[in-house]
């Protein structure tokens, strides 16, 4: 652990996506303090105005919205779009600020629960082998035969709109890589003394590749893991600016970028004229996937012995 922090921040592109990453955290912590909520529901971008277009950074917030929210016994503490307004009055900087924790959640839950369901599918495969390796994979072929962005389009249009159903998509088709890197692993690994010996003193199944195979085997998947939150960061954003993913109005990078879509061209002879629109949420997405791939990579670089000059 020591040699892989060490390797960590003496390299300078994991060190750029490290100081990506507390950059994003820091913004998660404190977005209440950042962009304080005008509504019961953090996650609700307030909007600034009624107007259909959008509006350029510095839009003041008009008088209506103002007594709006004052009726509703909230302090307004901010009364400047910093970033702009998107369509129809929403705040871009709150999106933005608080699209971060969403972020957070979409990617951190869905990629720890389709490693699980991954690494429990792929090592009782390796390590049983025979028929129930055979069925395991061929379901698992299956699901990799279904295009990633597509079925979970499909799905999330079936169960319905929603953050909870996004991830609950993204979680159904995401599982099969993890599932077939851990069985790649634990197969080369099933065969080594220190398994053998396990074995020959009786220790239980279970517990063989919980304490003997799995802390030999896992750290590829988990290079794949910190690669993956981008991904399903980028899929769930994907989704909501296709309209099956977060509800509207919705505190998500995705969805800010679909506000977006009718203006990034501009008005007629006014190209570019709402370019905030669309670039401070993608710029956040581009960021925020790009600290974890830095990252990832880095990790695939230390804990791959023929990348590190082991063999």
């Amino acid at each position: 652990m020591k040699r892989i922090l060490k390797k960590l921040f003496s390299n300078v592109s994991s060190l750029v996506g490290i100081i990506l990453l507390l950059f994003f955290v820091a913004i998660a912590i404190f977005a209440p303090i950042i962009a304080p909520p005008l509504s019961d529901d953090p996650y609700q971008v307030p909007r600034m105005s009624w107007d259909e277009d959008p509006q350029p950074p510095g839009f003041p917030m008009s008088d209506n919205m103002k007594e709006i929210y004052q009726y509703m016994g909230k302090k307004v503490k901010w009364t400047k779009a910093i970033f702009g307004t998107a369509q129809g009055g929403y705040d871009i900087f709150y999106g933005v600020i608080w699209g971060t924790r969403t972020a957070f959640k979409v990617g951190i839950i869905t990629v720890v629960a389709a490693m699980l369901i991954g690494v429990f599918i792929g090592s009782v495969s390796a390590y049983f082998g025979g028929w129930l390796d055979e069925t395991l994979m061929r379901i698992t072929d299956i699901f990799l035969s279904f295009p990633f962005l597509v079925a979970a389009m499909v799905l999330t249009t079936i169960l319905g709109r929603g953050l909870d159903k996004v991830m609950i998509a993204l979680i159904t088709f995401g599982w099969m890589g993890y599932a077939r890197v851990i069985r790649g692993s634990i197969l080369s690994a099933k065969e080594e003394t220190y398994v053998m010996a396990a074995k020959a003193l009786g220790v239980r199944d279970g517990r063989v590749i919980w304490r003997h195979l799995l802390p030999n085997t896992i750290f590829p998947v988990l290079v794949q893991a910190s690669m993956n939150i981008g991904s399903m960061v980028v899929t769930a954003a994907a989704l909501s600016f296709l309209g099956v993913g977060a509800p509207l109005g919705y505190a998500d990078w995705g969805q800010m970028v679909s506000f977006a879509r009718n203006w990034i061209i501009g008005k007629p002879g006014h190209a570019g004229q709402y370019w905030y629109t669309v670039f401070y949420p993608g710029l956040f997405i581009v960021l925020f996937v790009l600290a974890w791939n830095l990252i990832g990579d880095t990790l695939r670089d230390i804990l791959d012995p023929r990348l590190r000059g082991e063999l």
